[in-house]
């Protein structure tokens, strides 16, 4: 959340076959600004800064909006099967 271009995130575990789990991050980017390679790729380099090695997310995808409750709470569920979808 702290590099200009996100506007919101969140972070999910998912099946990995050689580490049994890896961390995948989905993002809103804000007006102005789209998602690409360079973008994941310098928002990796930003946690690793922060964050342990194993909390660095191995993917990253983009998304125009989060699923969230009526409340605002992200829906994580829902974020597991767009992972299986893509």
């Amino acid at each position: 959340m702290c590099h200009e271009s996100v506007a919101m995130c969140a972070m999910i575990g998912i099946p990995d076959e050689i580490r049994g789990q890896v961390t995948a991050a989905f993002v809103v980017v804000k007006v102005g600004y789209r998602g690409s390679p360079a973008l994941a790729s310098e928002l990796q380099q930003l946690v690793r800064t922060r964050l342990a090695a194993h909390e660095v997310p191995r993917v990253i995808r983009f998304v125009a909006e989060l699923p969230r409750t009526t409340t605002g709470k992200i829906l994580r569920r829902e974020l597991r099967h767009m992972v299986h979808d893509q």
